[in-house]
């Protein structure tokens, strides 16, 4: 992520936290907003386009959001980002406004990765200890490696937890070969 995405959308939660704005209102937002932006590339390419001023595409974001209802702050975002050259970046500021906000309410990304499909009682109880082991509450991503034979393996951030079967034996093998 790049820094001026940071900086961006440190200043948007700021906004969004000082002003007691519904965050799952402005998410919700911002989805259909990027909903658009995916699904036209005539939008992109006017809002990319070097040669359009940035009076011009703000009148059209304007016009846009006659259709889209996004609230002031909102709209202000995406026209600070076309005023400075940078509504091509806007996917990359939002992933960091969403990632700034998680931080704020304390949740923590957790890729969670098991050998077969957990159930929903399985998925809880390893939520759980994974919380507790974060010192946070999780937002988790699951996924299937049958490679790692049994067990699970999470991570958080730059920090792996390996409870892997396969982990287990790798770190096995190093013991007897060492000792």
């Amino acid at each position: 992520m790049s820094a001026f995405a940071s900086r961006y959308a440190r200043a948007f939660a700021d906004v969004v936290t000082s002003a007691h704005l519904d965050a799952a209102a402005i998410d919700a937002q911002l989805n259909d907003l990027l909903g658009t932006w995916d699904g036209s590339t005539e939008l992109r390419a006017t809002f990319e386009n070097p040669a359009l001023p940035g009076v011009q595409k703000i009148a059209i974001l304007d016009k846009l959001n006659a259709k889209l209802g996004l609230q002031k702050e909102t709209r202000n975002l995406i026209a600070v980002l076309i005023h400075n050259d940078r509504i091509a970046h806007v996917k990359e500021v939002v992933a960091a406004y969403r990632a700034e906000m998680e931080e704020r309410q304390g949740i923590r990304q957790a890729e969670i990765t098991t050998a077969r499909e957990l159930g929903d009682a399985e998925k809880a109880t390893l939520l759980a200890g994974v919380g507790k082991l974060a010192g946070s509450r999780i937002q988790p991503t699951f996924k299937l490696d049958k490679d790692i034979l049994g067990g699970a393996v999470v991570r958080i951030g730059s920090t792996v937890y390996d409870g892997s079967v396969r982990g287990r034996l790798e770190r096995l093998k190093e013991v007897l070969v060492a000792g």
